[in-house]
C-alpha cells in the first residue's frame, strides 16, 4: 500500500475496495492504459478464508490472502497502485465523481464500487479465528464439498429458512437446523421437507456458540441445552456496503445489493458495481467475471485513448 497525494488529474476511473473484483478491474483496466485509482480499507473477507478450492486454476486451492496477495502482484506489473484508506462520501461535481478521502480529494469520470458486504448475526466466541480453521463456515456454495461426511450445522435465515439445510444434504447425512428466534421461521410444510430430508430441527432458539478444546462449534440453546458439531453455517445475514451508490440515487435491492444492468452498471449512469455489493450470486469466480465485464465496459464508453507513436 502506499499514500495518497492529492492531485487535480482526473482519472479515468476510482474503484473503491481492493477484493478480488475490484482488484481484477484494475488489472483490465491497467491493461487497457486506463489511469486508474484503487482505494481499499484492507479488510476483504477473502482474506478470512482458510483455503478455497472452487476458484478457477488452483487444484489444491489457495488460501484467501494468498490469492489477494498474487492479484496485488499482478497488478503492480501494469503499475496500478492500491491505496490504503476508505472513502467516506462520493458526490457529482461538474460533470465528474469527487471522493472524498482522508488524504483529499479523488476525481474520477467512472467509478466501480468492490466494496462488498457487512455480515450481521449472533455472538460467536473466537470468531476469526473458528472461519481460519474451517470450524465457521460462511458460503456453503463455496466449500459444501469440503465438509463430507461431517457432522454439519446450520441456523435458520430470514430469507431462506430450511434451503442451506436442505442443500447442505447433499454433502453430509448428518445435517442439524438451528432457529435463529422465538418466533419460528419454519412453517409446518417446510417442517415436513425436513423430516423428509433426515434433518434434525432443534426449535429452541439459538443464543450463541462457543468453541469446543478441538476448535469445533458448540451451540447453546435458550432451553439450556448444548449441541456439538463439526462445522457451523451460522448463516449470518448480510447488509451490502453500498451506502455511497445510495447517496447518489442508486437503486438497490434486497439487503441493499445494487441493481446493475448487463455491463454491471447501477442505475447511476457512470457508476458501476460489481462483487457482493452487487445484486448476485456471491462467489470470488462471479466477481472476477462481473469486474472484466465492467472494466471493458467502462473502456469502451471513456473517450479513446490512443498510443503516442514511438520515435
Amino acid at each position: 500500500m502506499i499514500p495518497y497525494t492529492p492531485s487535480p488529474v482526473i482519472h479515468d476511473t476510482l474503484i473503491i475496495g481492493g477484493g478480488p473484483g475490484g482488484l481484477t478491474a484494475a488489472i483490465y483496466l491497467r491493461r487497457f492504459r486506463r489511469n486508474v485509482i484503487l482505494v481499499d480499507k484492507g479488510n476483504s473477507r477473502l482474506g478470512w478464508i482458510p483455503v478455497t478450492h472452487n476458484y478457477p486454476g488452483f487444484p489444491d486451492g489457495i488460501h484467501g490472502q494468498k490469492l489477494l496477495d498474487k492479484l496485488r502482484d499482478q497488478l503492480k506489473r501494469y503499475e496500478g497502485e492500491v491505496i490504503q484508506g476508505e472513502v467516506t462520501r462520493l458526490i457529482r461535481e461538474d460533470g465528474c465523481f469527487v471522493a472524498a478521502y482522508e488524504g483529499g480529494e479523488i476525481r474520477a469520470r467512472t467509478v466501480l464500487l468492490a466494496t462488498g458486504i457487512t455480515d450481521t448475526g449472533m455472538p460467536i466466541e473466537h470468531f476469526l479465528e473458528a472461519v481460519g480453521c474451517g470450524a465457521v463456515r460462511l458460503c456453503p456454495v463455496c466449500d459444501g464439498f469440503d465438509v463430507l461426511d461431517q457432522k454439519i450445522a446450520v441456523v435458520t435465515s430470514d430469507t431462506n429458512p430450511v434451503g442451506h439445510a436442505l442443500f447442505m444434504r447433499t454433502f453430509s447425512a448428518d445435517v442439524m437446523l438451528f432457529e435463529r428466534s422465538r418466533t419460528a421461521l419454519v412453517d409446518p410444510a417446510d417442517r415436513q421437507r425436513l423430516r423428509d430430508a433426515g434433518i434434525r430441527y432443534v426449535t429452541s432458539p439459538l443464543q450463541g456458540v462457543t468453541m469446543s478444546e478441538r476448535m469445533t462449534p458448540v451451540m447453546h440453546t435458550e432451553d439450556g441445552e448444548s449441541w456439538q458439531s463439526d462445522v457451523l453455517y451460522p448463516m449470518l445475514g448480510e447488509t451490502a456496503r453500498s451506502d455511497l451508490a445510495l447517496a447518489l440515487g442508486a437503486r438497490a435491492a434486497a439487503c441493499m445489493e445494487l441493481e446493475v444492468d448487463d455491463h454491471q452498471q447501477t442505475t447511476v449512469e457512470g457508476l458501476y458495481a460489481i462483487g457482493d455489493v452487487a445484486k448476485g450470486l456471491n462467489q470470488i469466480s462471479v466477481a472476477a467475471g462481473q469486474a472484466a465485464v465492467a472494466a471493458t465496459r467502462i473502456h469502451n464508453v471513456l473517450p479513446y485513448h490512443f498510443r503516442e507513436r514511438s520515435v
